[in-house]
């Protein structure tokens, strides 16, 4: 069985990660493009390329973790409990999924934009 610590825990970290990116997605005002020499400013805020590619690396070590645990399992070692392998195994399918259907909404954005008259 489950213990609700690890359920706690994997709540919390969803929970972390969802503020994480509110406190991100905010940007300073933009500086109206009306006048000439005027530049658009951001604020410290990760570009797009740079919060896929962490959440990338975020689901690649989600399975690595996944899989260390299930061989350390596999090799016997007493300080593993199945129940370990089994939270940690479930984690990374269902990190990989979601980054899947990112991909999938991402790539049929892509699309949309592209039949999109000029």
């Amino acid at each position: 069985m489950v213990d609700r610590a690890d359920i706690s825990g994997v709540l919390n970290q969803i929970r972390s990660m969802q503020s994480e990116m509110h406190q991100t997605s905010r940007v300073t005002p933009v500086v109206s493009p009306v006048d000439k020499g005027a530049r658009v400013e951001a604020s410290d805020a990760p570009s797009f390329a740079d919060m896929l590619k962490g959440a990338i690396d975020k689901v690649n070590e989600t399975q690595k973790t996944a899989s260390a645990l299930r061989e350390a399992y596999e090799m016997g070692d007493p300080e593993v409990d199945i129940v370990q392998v089994m939270v940690a195994s479930q984690k990374s399918t269902v990190a990989f999924e979601a980054m899947t259907q990112v991909r999938n909404k991402l790539v049929s954005a892509y699309q949309e934009i592209m039949r999109m008259p000029v």
